[in-house]
């Protein structure tokens, strides 16, 4: 199938198969790092999880810069 610019749909998905590795890796790495952690900033986990998981790339992005709670003591704050 062609798109409008001379484009097969499987080059198409070809080119975006790089942003959708992204998007995965990172909304799996936040979403880990929310189960992980005992406290978040700005807000419950639950809304860091909408949020991570509804907003594309910029979800996992905005939790990672400024949703994570920083670790006393320099390590990472993980429950036991």
């Amino acid at each position: 199938m062609e798109a409008g610019n001379g484009i097969t749909t499987g080059e198409l998905v070809l080119y975006l198969l790089p942003v959708i590795i992204i998007q995965l890796a990172l909304m799996v790495y936040a979403l880990v790092d929310v189960a992980r952690r005992e406290r978040v900033r700005y807000g419950s986990k639950l809304l860091w999880v909408v949020v991570i998981v509804l907003i594309n790339i910029i979800g996992p992005i905005i939790y990672l810069a400024w949703g994570r709670m920083p670790a006393e003591g320099g390590g990472e704050d993980y429950g036991p």
